[in-house]
């Protein structure tokens, strides 16, 4: 398989935040930009490895700003690293202002998805190879969130986190 690109998984969605999709403050749900990030999130998966995916775990979510009835919302996602059958998806929450148009950064989060086959097997994806400064940041981050991950679901023993031991050790 040849290695991919995180921008050939890029994946922008733009929707307007509607009164019904709203709390009581006239704010986005909280669910409501979840399964908006999903639906991204998981287009950008299949993107890169051509496969069905299925979203394995919302490993973060950042929910730093309200997003208000009648703005414009746009979810970018892209894979930020590909492991065996798995891939780790980044995905940007931007926002339109309604009355100046400048668009700001509201929300973030990372998935995980993995690639089955038609019985619903895991199946082998493409490496990424990342291009941008941000691209290899978040590519290099991804070995340690996963560690992490391995670590305290107890899969992995924490002396074999060698992107951990190095993150603390230097």
């Amino acid at each position: 398989m040849e290695p991919k690109t995180p921008s050939e998984s890029r994946t922008l969605m733009t929707d307007m935040v509607l009164p019904s999709e709203t709390n009581p403050l006239n704010n986005l749900f909280g669910g409501e930009l979840l399964a908006r990030m999903d639906r991204a999130a998981s287009i950008a998966a299949r993107r890169h490895s051509r496969r069905i995916t299925v979203t394995a775990s919302v490993n973060h979510v950042a929910f730093n700003q309200a997003v208000p009835v009648g703005s414009v919302v746009t979810v970018e996602a892209a894979v930020s690293r590909a492991f065996r059958t798995s891939m780790e998806v980044f995905i940007d929450v931007w926002m339109e202002d309604r009355f100046n148009g400048e668009k700001s950064k509201v929300n973030e989060a990372i998935y995980t998805f993995v690639a089955v086959d038609d019985s619903g097997k895991p199946t082998a994806v493409p490496e990424l190879k990342p291009e941008s400064a941000l691209e290899i940041q978040r590519f290099e981050a991804a070995l340690r969130r996963k560690q992490l991950s391995l670590v305290l679901a107890g899969k992995m023993k924490p002396k074999d986190a060698t992107e951990l031991k190095a993150l603390f050790m230097n």
